[in-house]
């Protein structure tokens, strides 16, 4: 498997119990690559990016991530999940949600947060347009600034891939325009993977597009017809 692929996947099956989730998924995501990934519900998406993050067992398939597992890559992903699976009544402010981004595996029980660590979170968070609520309880946030705070946490390892799922769901045009036009910008440093129902926005945004239904039905160029 070529190191100078963002992704290589070969043959990737992944079952829930006796039901067949996806079957038989072969990709390659350059680096640098903007994919955008579409397909109905139930289709595997989400399954999909959680089958190549190592967070759900695969029966069969080869998934490399520049040239190596994800294990040996793990400082080098960030993930976005749907903001849905998260307990936004969780009592902790917009940087310390951001700070999270920063932890490392094996903490000891008096971890404590670098000041380098801040003043990443902090930069991050100006990135993002969310510098002035930093002090904020992520209970107070909107839709779109719950999501923005999501992204900055992802991007604390400062990762070379990007995963996003539903990025833009139950966000605002106006929020949706943002995270599209900061997507965007990183995408000059970094391959994104972006799953997402936002056909709109899609054929203007990503370079590649896949479409997914259990099986890849399509990868290529973003040229949406019937």
């Amino acid at each position: 498997m070529s190191e100078k692929k963002a992704i290589t996947i070969k043959d990737l099956t992944v079952y829930y119990g006796q039901t067949p989730a996806l079957n038989s998924i072969c990709l390659n995501v350059e680096e640098k690559e903007y994919l955008g990934i579409i397909g109905p519900n139930g289709g595997g998406k989400s399954t999909f990016l959680k089958a190549i993050l190592g967070l759900i067992p695969t029966i069969q398939g080869e998934i490399s991530i520049f040239g190596k597992s994800f294990k040996e890559n793990r400082g080098t992903i960030g993930y976005v999940p749907q903001f849905t699976l998260f307990d936004r009544k969780f009592p902790i402010t917009v940087l310390e949600a951001v700070l999270m981004g920063r932890m490392k595996k094996g903490l000891s029980p008096f971890f404590k947060y670098k000041s380098e660590d801040k003043q990443i979170a902090r930069e991050l968070l100006n990135k993002v347009g969310l510098s002035s609520l930093e002090n904020r309880q992520i209970s107070a946030l909107s839709g779109g600034e719950f999501q923005k705070m999501l992204i900055a946490r992802a991007l604390a390892i400062n990762p070379k891939l990007l995963f996003l799922d539903e990025p833009t769901a139950s966000v605002d045009a106006k929020s949706r325009d943002q995270i599209f036009s900061l997507l965007e910008e990183l995408n000059k440093d970094m391959a994104i993977v972006l799953v997402t129902h936002d056909l709109m926005a899609i054929s203007s945004q990503v370079k590649t597009l896949a479409c997914l239904n259990k099986t890849m039905i399509y990868h290529g160029e973003p040229e949406l017809n019937e």
